[in-house]
């Protein structure tokens, strides 16, 4: 009766060793990309968040500037779409001028365009750019039409 093997030998042992041990990296390389990255979402609807905030914060004022002056203005005293054309923010600020907590990473920047869309004039483009340092930044842009 012939002898029957039983078991593996060592060079198989070895190549399943170096088989599974490559495997074994690979997925764990894809695991630590997944998780140094696994914030980036939470970060970009972080940003969409704020740009909206300061969108909105815009669109409210009206186009002409009742004083008829921006002499003198600060954010807390904007008064009108166009006193917001080039403002610049590092870290994010209320209308009131306080910084927002946890939020000082956001740089926010807006310019605001005057355009004549669809045979109307004097319509503001407002552009709201988030940045944060080591993600994607963010821009949003609405349109503010005068009153007829």
């Amino acid at each position: 009766m012939p002898y029957k093997q039983q078991g593996v030998t060592l060079v198989e042992l070895i190549i399943s060793i170096v088989i599974i041990s490559t495997a074994l990296a690979g997925i764990l390389g894809l695991i630590n990309v997944t998780v140094l990255h696994s914030a980036d979402p939470i970060m970009q609807q972080q940003s969409i968040a704020i740009a909206e905030a300061y969108i909105e914060e815009v669109t409210a004022m009206p186009i002409t500037d009742p004083d008829g002056t921006n002499a003198g203005e600060g954010r807390a005293t904007f008064d009108n779409v166009d006193d917001y054309n080039g403002l610049i923010n590092n870290g994010v600020i209320d209308q009131t001028g306080n910084t927002i907590t946890n939020l000082d990473d956001y740089n926010v920047s807006i310019a605001i365009d005057n355009q004549t869309i669809n045979g109307i004039n004097n319509v503001r483009v407002i552009t709201v750019n988030v940045r944060r340092i080591g993600t994607t930044s963010i821009t949003l842009t609405a349109y503010r039409a005068p009153y007829n």
